[in-house]
């Protein structure tokens, strides 16, 4: 019987590795260990008085057998600190065993691959979307074809969640299809923030057709919600950060898409990263989160349109910035 035991490199964490060489001696080499995946060890390795607190993954991307040193950590501030011990992998015990096979699953936390959709007229035009449902123009449907082709060749995703809005929906239909005809589920609390008498109205015209509107949309206070029927940016938050952990906690381990807007992504980054301002958000960037089982985030890649070689993008239009919608 085998047990998960997840470690936190602190910042980094050298394995000491056993291998031989033509001769047959054995050598030590130290390697330094900066990804995240699996390692499982006997349960017997472990003395059975030492309770070992589940963080993360890690893998070792190296053959031979192991002599892992369990470091010392930290919980989150307000618990208790958390005791490791420092035990050897059997000999017998490498990577070819089927007690110990590492695996590219992680599964400690939910790696979440988010995508901005597609390009609409509307956003070529600066007309403030909202819940207004907006097709994809031409270009929005060749970046969709695109991104979905980049992530076709990444690592295997495991489910497409996407707004119920069509632009979003069309953009991951795209990727679901290119990615092995997954099903798209929709979540609707992955939708664009409701921008009220605002939408539908550029932004050039919006400031003398609904001012009361127009402030309210550009206020820094976040609970101001914008008249006929818009939410606040706390209410935007809420839901689509409960969203994504919902989505999170179901698919533990696994890669997901999440394809969703400009205001919605900059709520998740703010739960991420919450200090910090997001760069722009444009049509089709990628942007991977990492979610925890301890409902940590963290941002491992942001705003990546590598993909979009072929086709433009918004530069200066309504690109995801904080006056997008």
């Amino acid at each position: 019987m085998t047990s998960d035991i997840i470690i936190q490199p602190n910042p980094v964490l050298q394995a000491k590795t056993q291998q031989q060489d033509r001769n047959g001696r054995i050598y030590a080499q130290m390697t330094t260990l900066r990804n995240c995946g699996t390692i499982q060890l006997p349960r017997q390795a472990f003395p059975p008085r030492h309770s070992i607190t589940l963080l993360r993954h890690l893998a070792l991307p190296v053959a031979g057998s192991f002599t892992p040193r369990l470091v010392s950590a930290r919980r989150r501030s307000g618990r208790r600190p958390i005791r490791f011990v420092e035990t050897d992998v059997p000999e017998s015990v490498s990577m070819t065993d089927s007690n110990f096979i590492p695996s590219s699953a992680h599964p400690a936390y939910t790696e979440i691959v988010v995508v901005r959709h597609g390009e609409t007229e509307w956003n070529a035009d600066k007309r403030i979307q909202g819940h207004v449902d907006v097709d994809l123009n031409e270009v929005g449907r060749q970046q969709a074809a695109l991104v979905a082709d980049r992530l076709s060749k990444e690592s295997k995703i495991s489910a497409v969640y996407s707004s119920d809005l069509k632009r979003a929906f069309d953009t991951a239909q795209a990727i679901a299809d290119r990615c092995g005809g997954i099903e798209v589920i929709k979540e609707p609390g992955l939708r664009e923030r409701h921008l009220g008498d605002l939408q539908g109205l550029s932004l050039s015209e919006a400031a003398k057709a609904s001012p009361e509107a127009y402030d309210a949309f550009l206020s820094h206070k976040t609970s101001q919600d914008i008249p006929g029927g818009g939410e606040s940016l706390d209410k935007l938050y809420e839901r689509s950060t409960s969203s994504f952990q919902r989505i999170a906690a179901k698919h533990r381990g696994e890669r997901v898409v999440v394809v969703s807007h400009g205001g919605t992504i900059r709520s998740l980054h703010k739960r991420a990263c919450p200090s910090e301002r997001p760069a722009k958000i444009l049509n089709t960037s990628v942007h991977i989160f990492h979610i925890s089982d301890v409902d940590e985030w963290t941002i491992k890649s942001w705003g990546d349109v590598s993909h979009l070689n072929q086709t433009g993008f918004l530069e200066s239009g309504f690109g995801g910035d904080r006056t997008s919608g």
